[in-house]
């Protein structure tokens, strides 16, 4: 059974850069990525790809 609130894999929100406010949320890997992950995902407002920052 899988642990709650594991501090390794935390739950991130990640939020579009083309200003329209849409958010995905998934799990990250913090010993192999430490730093603040940016993906470039589809923004489904502005209809294309845009980058997708992560927010604390």
């Amino acid at each position: 059974m899988a642990r709650r609130g594991n501090e390794l894999r935390p739950i991130v929100k990640l939020r579009s850069t083309g200003g329209t406010g849409f958010t995905y949320v998934t799990r990250k890997n913090r010993r192999n990525d430490p730093d603040r992950t940016v993906l470039r995902k589809f923004d489904p407002v502005l209809r294309r790809h845009v980058d997708f920052k992560e927010e604390r």
